[in-house]
């Protein structure tokens, strides 16, 4: 192989390691514009994490402790009826006891 042939294999070599390069840096770039595509959807996603989810998620938590609190002032007569219960208890006890004295 002459010289000016290996030249020639050098130089076709060359030329396609550059268009391999050229290729690499068409496909950099392309990468490069999905990776801002990839940012702008995470921040749309942030943005409706903080603007929608949570606050929906705050107005599922309200509704819950308004549901407790509605709980609990409906098993208010309930503990107040139970407690008229003991009492009328005690006082029959009183009764009979006075009764037995009496008798």
């Amino acid at each position: 192989m002459s010289d000016s042939e290996k030249l020639d294999l050098i130089l076709s070599d060359m030329q396609d390691m550059k268009t391999d390069m050229q290729d690499m840096k068409n496909e950099i770039q392309g990468v490069k514009g999905d990776m801002q595509e990839v940012k702008q959807k995470v921040t749309k996603i942030d943005l409706a994490l903080e603007n929608e989810i949570r606050i929906n998620i705050q107005r599922v938590a309200e509704g819950h402790l308004d549901l407790s609190r509605n709980l609990h002032e409906a098993m208010r007569p309930s503990n107040e009826v139970e407690m008229l219960a003991i009492k009328v208890r005690m006082l029959e006890t009183d009764v009979k006891e006075l009764k037995e004295k009496i008798s």
